[in-house]
């Protein structure tokens, strides 16, 4: 009938605008999430997308920003032991901890805010060469938005780093 009709028509024409549109994204590439608000659960959310990957067998790679270097935090003991797991007996994926740093949040440490500055622009610049040799295929930039916020880091730069990285790398940003 003509009212089945009508609707069988709207709804074929409907399936070839989302086909056409679905035609367009060939490309495949890994996600970027960003993780921020105030209180707590970002780097944990962060974290457990790096065990989720390392049981996957994919290469993590974890850039800590903030944080002490002196601190050894939960997650880096078990990341660092999965990653000797791996080394031993080839299961899950490779795991590398980095840190950027010798921490400015909670305590300061010796240096002014130049020297922190410079430290967490190094820090950058080690990921960016890391993003372009496609070293990792989960990269985690553990508080990674304060040297962004406190001006360390040319935001612009790391928009477009991280828009224009090759392959399917994955950034989790907290």
């Amino acid at each position: 009938d003509d009212i089945n009709a009508r609707a069988n028509e709207k709804a074929a024409k409907k399936k070839a605008a989302r086909d056409k549109m679905l035609a367009t994204k060939t490309i495949e590439k890994g996600l970027l999430m960003v993780h921020t608000g105030t209180g707590k659960g970002k780097s944990t959310a962060a974290f457990g997308l790096a065990l989720r990957a390392w049981n996957q067998g994919w290469d993590v790679g974890v850039f800590q920003f903030v944080k002490s270097a002196t601190w050894r935090i939960g997650e880096q003991t078990v990341l660092e032991r999965l990653g000797a797991l791996h080394e031993e007996t080839g299961e899950g994926g490779p795991v590398s901890w980095h840190k950027m740093g010798a921490g400015w949040s909670w305590r300061r440490k010796s240096g002014d805010e130049t020297d922190h500055a410079a430290d967490a622009a190094e820090g950058w610049a080690e990921v960016r060469r890391a993003l372009a040799e496609e070293r990792h295929d989960l990269y985690v930039l553990d508080e990674f938005t304060y040297p962004m916020e406190w001006g360390w880091v040319d935001v612009d730069e790391v928009v477009e780093t991280l828009r224009d990285r090759p392959g399917r790398q994955y950034v989790v940003v907290t």
